[in-house]
This record gives structure tokens, C-alpha cells and sequence, in this order.
């Protein structure tokens, strides 16, 4: 088995997992638990009890719990990619007469990324407390649908606002709450949101303009060598023209390293760039990642499908309750809500 089918093996594994996780994304049975079950469910017995339980509490320090796996992957992941840049790509990319400015981008959107994911990670995503918990029932109204009055939080002991959530993982109630993110290892809720999306957009232009700049290289690596117009001996001793492939592999086996970033960066800009467009689908509509999960087959509560009675009101399940226009939308994720205080006379 040659290089190119290993690595075309690879990208169609990669590609097979971004369909999955869009396609049951938010559902609570997916084939792959099913299947995770079964085997868990067969193999279990022949496991001692004292490795299953390691691998439970392994588990679940790292998807149940707060801590910083996630973050040292990031950085490393992060430090791998641009050391390989630094070291091969750069130097090249001068070779072949890119300017300076160019080159230096990439190290202008890590400072930006950098930033951004630092306020991600220590900024408070909207805690809910005793102190602040009177003013933040005033600032959403509930739509008695998917947030309904008077419910209290188990463990908080507190009245849930409308669009607020307890985080199991961070074990708060947070206002406006999203999701919890295991990357940054924080909650994304009302006052960090717009740190997130900024974050997720400048992850994206970091990949993105590394990508261009490597696959830039790569191309005039190929230009400058002629292998457009090259030929080869075939197993059978005739001449044939190089074609992709043979282009594809060539490179392959010239930049093994560079290919593979490229690879990997292009895999992470794609799957990062429909995240960050679902989200920002969900901003300019005014709804949350748990809202939207929450709403997956929700009809409006008023109209019955077996009655006359429809809801007169125009009322959207694509935009949902909180929805006030576009730029309204994105005010109230760049410039989060407060309460309204009212004067004392």
C-alpha cells in the first residue's frame, strides 16, 4: 500500500466522522454510541473491575469535569503547526519571492487568536448568583415553551431566567447559556459569547491563510521543477505523461511533513468554518446551541394540527422567540443585555 492510498484512506475516515457528527449531532442515541454500548457490553466482562474503573474516571475528568486536557492539545496542535511553518514552509515561501508581509499574517492572526482565547477562558460567561439573580429574571421573558416560570434549578436552588442553563460541568447556573466548551474549558453564555465567535472566526483565518501560503509553495515547488511537463517510465517501460497523481505523490514523498499539514489544515478549516457559520446563523437569528437542540421538533405551542385553532401571531421556529431583527440580534451578542434598574423617587 502506497503513500497516496494511506493517505486517501485518511481523508475519507475524517470526512466519514465530519458526516456523522453533522448528521446526529444533538441526538441522544447515535450509531456510534449504540455500537460503543454493544461492544462495552461484551468485552466488559472480560475486563477486571479495577481497569474499568480507571478508564470511567478518566472519562469522565475529561468530558464531566473541568480541566485543562483540552487546552495543552490546543496549544500543542498549535505549536506543532506553526513550528513545522516556521521551520520548513517560511524559509521556502522567501526562496520563492513572497513578501514579507504575507509571511507575517500568519503570526498576526496567532497574536489575535491568542487574545481571544485567553478572554474565552477567563472571562465569566454570565454566572447566575444570589446577588444578581433578582435583576437577571427581568431581562428575558420566558416563552413558556422551551423556558417556562417559577421552575427552579435542583442544585442551585434558584428560579431559572428565561434562556439560562445549569452546566453540569462547571456547576453553575449560567444566563443565556450556549454550550460548554471543552476547548477553552468554560461555559459560552451572555457576556462571553461574542469572545467565542470572534475566537472561532480567527481560528479560521489563521488556518485558512497558513493553508493558501503552504499550498502556494507547494505549487511553485511544482512549477519550478517542471513537473507539469514531465514524463515517466511506467511498470510496463513506456513513457506516460505525469499526471495529478503522479504530481500528488511526488510531493508526497518530497514534503511528507508540509503535505501533511496542509491536509490537516484544510480538514480543521472546513470543519471549524461550518461550525463557526452555524453559530453565527444562530446569532443573527437570536437563538443558543441549547435552544436550538432543545427546539428540534417543537411546534409552536398554540397551533394544533388536528383543530381550526392557529396562532395568529407570525410566529417563525426557524427564528424562535427572541428573535428582533438582524442588527438588533448582533447587538445583544456584541453588547450583552442588563436590567433595567428602575429610579427611586
Amino acid at each position: 500500500m502506497d503513500f497516496l492510498t494511506l493517505f486517501g484512506i485518511y481523508v475519507a475516515v475524517v470526512l466519514t466522522c465530519i458526516a456523522l457528527v453533522c448528521k446526529y449531532s444533538g441526538h441522544q442515541q447515535t450509531p456510534l454510541g449504540l455500537l460503543l454500548d454493544k461492544i462495552t457490553g461484551i468485552v466488559s466482562p472480560w475486563i477486571p473491575q479495577c481497569l474499568q474503573s480507571i478508564c470511567y474516571r478518566t472519562m469522565h475528568r475529561l468530558f464531566h469535569q473541568r480541566n485543562n486536557f483540552f487546552l495543552y492539545l490546543h496549544l500543542l496542535l498549535e505549536v506543532v503547526v506553526y513550528g513545522e511553518f516556521s521551520y520548513e514552509v517560511f524559509g521556502f515561501c522567501l526562496d520563492m519571492g513572497t513578501s514579507s508581509i504575507s509571511l507575517c499574517i500568519p503570526y498576526i492572526l496567532l497574536a489575535m487568536k491568542s487574545y481571544l482565547f485567553y478572554l474565552c477562558c477567563s472571562r465569566d460567561p454570565g454566572t447566575l448568583t444570589k446577588a444578581n439573580h433578582t435583576a437577571e429574571l427581568k431581562v428575558y421573558q420566558y416563552d413558556e415553551k422551551l423556558f417556562q416560570q417559577g421552575v427552579k434549578c435542583s442544585t442551585c436552588q434558584l428560579v431559572k431566567p428565561a434562556r439560562s442553563k445549569h452546566c453540569r460541568v462547571c456547576n453553575r447556573c449560567v444566563q443565556r447559556f450556549d454550550h460548554h466548551c471543552v476547548w477553552v474549558n468554560n461555559c459560552i453564555g451572555a457576556q462571553n459569547t461574542r469572545y467565542f465567535l470572534l475566537y472561532l472566526l480567527s481560528v479560521c483565518a489563521m488556518a485558512g491563510n497558513i493553508a493558501v501560503l503552504t499550498a502556494d509553495m507547494l505549487l511553485q515547488a511544482v512549477l519550478r521543477t517542471g513537473l507539469l511537463h514531465a514524463h515517466y517510465i511506467d511498470e510496463q517501460g513506456e513513457q506516460q505523461p505525469a499526471g495529478p497523481l503522479f504530481i500528488i505523490q511526488h510531493l508526497f514523498l518530497t514534503f511528507p511533513k508540509i503535505v501533511f499539514m496542509l491536509g490537516f489544515l484544510v480538514f480543521v478549516f472546513f470543519l471549524l468554518a461550518g461550525y463557526s457559520m452555524f453559530h453565527m446563523y444562530l446569532a443573527l437569528i437570536n437563538q443558543t446551541s441549547n435552544e436550538w437542540f432543545k427546539g428540534k421538533g417543537h411546534n409552536c405551542q398554540h397551533c394544533h394540527p388536528y383543530s381550526a385553532h392557529n396562532c395568529r401571531t407570525s410566529y417563525n421556529p426557524f427564528r424562535g422567540f427572541y428573535h428582533r431583527g438582524i442588527l438588533k440580534n448582533l447587538g445583544e451578542i456584541f453588547w450583552p443585555l442588563c436590567p433595567v434598574q428602575k429610579k427611586e423617587n
